[in-house]
C-alpha cells in the first residue's frame, strides 16, 4: 500500500452522501498529526482543484463549490482524514485524492448521476 489510500468511491445518485476515507498506512501517529491534510479532486478532461482542507489544529477551509455541503474531518488515533459529501451534484463526479504536501494517494471515483 501506498503512504495515503482513499476509499469509499461509488456511483450514487444527485442529492444522496458519500464518504470517502483516507488511511495514512505508513505514518506513525507523531507524524500524522503534525500535518495539514487536503483532499483534491479531478474530473474528466479538467485539471485537479482543490476542495478541503484539515490543519493539526482541525481547522478546516473549502472550496466555495462545495461550503454548506461537504464535511472533512480527521481521526488522528486512526490516522484517517474524512470527507462527507452531502447533497451531491453531477458536477461533483471525478477521482477524489488524499494529499499531504508534495504526497499524493491513488484516488477513489465518484460518479453522481443526474
Amino acid at each position: 500500500q501506498g503512504p495515503l489510500v482513499e476509499s469509499g468511491g461509488g456511483l450514487v445518485q444527485a442529492g444522496k452522501s458519500l464518504r470517502v476515507s483516507c488511511k495514512a498506512s505508513r505514518d506513525i501517529l507523531s507524524t500524522f498529526v503534525r500535518y495539514t491534510m487536503n483532499w483534491y479532486r479531478q474530473a474528466p478532461g479538467k485539471q485537479r482543484e482543490f476542495v478541503a482542507s484539515i490543519t493539526s489544529s482541525h481547522s478546516t477551509n473549502y472550496a466555495d463549490s462545495v461550503k454548506g455541503r461537504f464535511t472533512i474531518s480527521r481521526d488522528n488515533s486512526r490516522k484517517m482524514i474524512y470527507l462527507q459529501m452531502n447533497d451531491l451534484k453531477p458536477e461533483d463526479t471525478g477521482v477524489y485524492y488524499c494529499n499531504r504536501e508534495d504526497t499524493w494517494g491513488q484516488g477513489t471515483q465518484v460518479t453522481v448521476s443526474s
